[in-house]
């Protein structure tokens, strides 16, 4: 079993046994490398209640090369089916740390959904009317993996801050 193949699956199961309050993540069963997740919306931002779902591609040399990150669920804030320019994302190779992982990646991506794209590439400035109205609509968005939208409702009362801060 590789290095790649390994970390993969220990991230995964940490994921498991200590759940993000703000996300849930998973790769696919038939490719490690292929993850899904879904975001809940930022409280007190426009984005609150909306539930976001999208891709992390792992490369082979991860945890040595970055993702590429890519959000399916129409927000205002990302292109849809572009990888999103973030410091943790492939975009940012002289950024990236071997030591981050998705759990990182996803509190990253969390982050910046209420920060300005400022002409970033795959970067929206839509308007927060706009942006509630797609958070609304995001609700009843078809996701490609559906175990993870039902996970993350499922999640929402349960204890992540028994994990710790960093999930351990």
């Amino acid at each position: 079993m590789s290095r790649s193949v390994k970390r993969i699956m220990s991230e995964a199961k940490e994921l498991q046994e200590c759940p993000a309050a703000d996300f849930v993540a998973a790769p696919l069963d038939d490719n490690l490398f292929e993850w899904h997740f879904t975001l809940r919306g930022v409280a007190g931002t426009a984005f609150e209640g909306g539930r976001y779902h999208g891709r992390i591609m792992l490369p082979p040399e991860y945890p040595f090369k970055p993702p590429s990150i890519f959000l399916l669920t129409p927000n205002g804030r990302f292109e849809t089916g572009r990888k999103i320019c973030l410091s943790v994302s492939a975009h940012h190779p002289e950024s990236w740390q071997p030591a981050w992982g998705v759990r990182t990646i996803l509190t990253a991506l969390i982050a910046f959904f209420p920060t300005r794209a400022d002409g970033a590439l795959a970067g929206l400035d839509y308007s927060d009317v706009e942006r509630r109205a797609l958070a609304q609509r995001s609700l009843e968005w078809r996701y490609v993996v559906q175990f993870l939208r039902q996970a993350l409702i499922d999640t929402e009362d349960s204890g992540s801050e028994e994990c710790g801060v960093n999930g351990h």
